[in-house]
């Protein structure tokens, strides 16, 4: 072994490191709950927690630059901190096997981390009693789709993500006859008939609206600040053009708060375009087929909410009713539905779809470091109780 790698093994697995890192992991915690307050939840997850390093803007510009190290990278170096120290200073006996378990588990716990950072996405799915879906919807992102009718049994969807879009980026792609080109995006906007706006507001206050087709014509757009509240989304709007072989076909505005997409003929078919959340479509559907929002007698105070569904898999393999309600979820084929919103007035249900591929990981490193300790507190009190006995 050279003395640069000895070098680096050696700094590695030193106790300074150790030291290091978990100074940064409050600091980064102390920072991020600050930053809570403006970023929300998800916001300071994504920007302090599952990010390399911590970025701001220069000041006066967009350019990013980093300020501090990010949960990945403290995360990642601590890990290797603690499987170097196993292997270079701690010996592997009996009397220390609760120290290797426990940092074992907290490996476990640091990798778990990692992998549901990665991996984990959620869903919302909104059900009138009666209804039945087989799609969820995301939470946070969205996508225009443009749909051809041509076939009414089985439609043809293409689906461009947000980020084409808010990059301005010309997509084509060979379902289409046409070329999409976005002439302009607005990351959260209110729309609304041009008709009944706001008594006294000037028209000219609204953002450039050329569409040419569809309600759009009839639309004004108020471009909002984005917002990082938890409990409010972002709603796009954009300014989408198809472009054909003879032309342009058209620019029509599109945005979630577009409820029914937009129509249009181009040679001969029907074609459907709409600015909707994201979906993901599952091998079953679910059906709502009674919902309940009970409250104690004599108040407005919730009770419980509960939403009876069925789940039917799509190759028709499997048929059952499930209840769910609060901290009693539904676990069916890697995905979780639990109880989310409920409007019994109007006759919905919201259900929140979790797929998390790693979410026993933290479960097994608690056992794994609660053995650990469990372990080396019994080794250390066999060996006080002999000393006493000596004594």
């Amino acid at each position: 072994m050279n003395e640069l790698t000895k070098a680096f093994i050696d700094f590695l697995s030193s106790l300074k490191l150790t030291v290091v890192l978990l100074a940064f992991s409050m600091v980064l915690v102390f920072v991020a709950t600050l930053a809570q307050v403006e970023l929300g939840i998800y916001g300071v997850q994504e920007k302090f927690f599952r990010s390399a390093f911590v970025l701001a803007n220069i000041p006066g510009t967009d350019i990013p630059f980093p300020v501090m190290p990010g949960g990945y990278l403290v995360g990642g170096f601590l890990m290797a901190n603690l499987i170097c120290a196993h292997l270079t200073r701690f010996k592997l006996t009996w009397g220390k096997a609760g120290i290797h378990l426990t940092h074992f588990g907290l490996i476990v716990l640091l990798v778990g981390e990692l992998v549901i950072g990665l991996l984990q996405e959620d869903f919302s799915l909104r059900l009138a009693e009666g209804e039945t879906r087989s799609y969820s919807e995301s939470f946070r992102r969205n996508e225009v789709v443009l749909v051809n009718k041509s076939d009414p049994a089985e439609e043809e969807v293409v689906a461009i993500p947000e980020s084409f879009i808010a990059d301005l980026k010309p997509v084509q792609h060979g379902s289409m006859p046409f070329r999409v080109v976005t002439r302009a995006y607005y990351p959260n906007a209110n729309i609304g008939l041009l008709s009944s706006l706001p008594e006294g507001m000037d028209p000219s206050a609204l953002a450039p609206n050329f569409a040419t087709q569809g309600i759009g014509t009839r639309v004004g757009i108020s471009p909002l600040p984005i917002t990082y509240n938890d409990q409010e989304r972002n709603l796009p709007a954009a300014l989408v053009e198809l472009i054909g072989t003879d032309g342009s076909l058209g620019t029509w505005l599109v945005s979630p708060m577009l409820v029914a997409p937009q129509a249009f003929d181009y040679e001969g078919v029907t074609w459907e375009i709409a600015f909707r959340f994201e979906r993901e479509y599952k091998p079953f559907a679910v059906e709502l087929i009674e919902l309940k929002h009970d409250i104690y007698p004599g108040s407005n105070i919730p009770k419980n909410f509960s939403s009876l569904v069925n789940v039917t898999a799509i190759d028709g393999s499997e048929d059952r009713e499930s209840l769910i309600y609060m901290n009693h979820p539904l676990r069916y084929r890697g995905y979780t539905f639990y109880q989310y919103q409920m409007d019994s007035a109007n006759g919905f249900s919201v259900l929140q779809v979790v797929r998390n591929p790693a979410r026993w990981l933290p479960y097994v490193a608690c056992v794994l470091m609660t053995l650990g300790l469990t372990w080396q507190f019994l080794i250390h009190l066999q060996r006080f109780a002999q000393r006493r006995k000596t004594a």
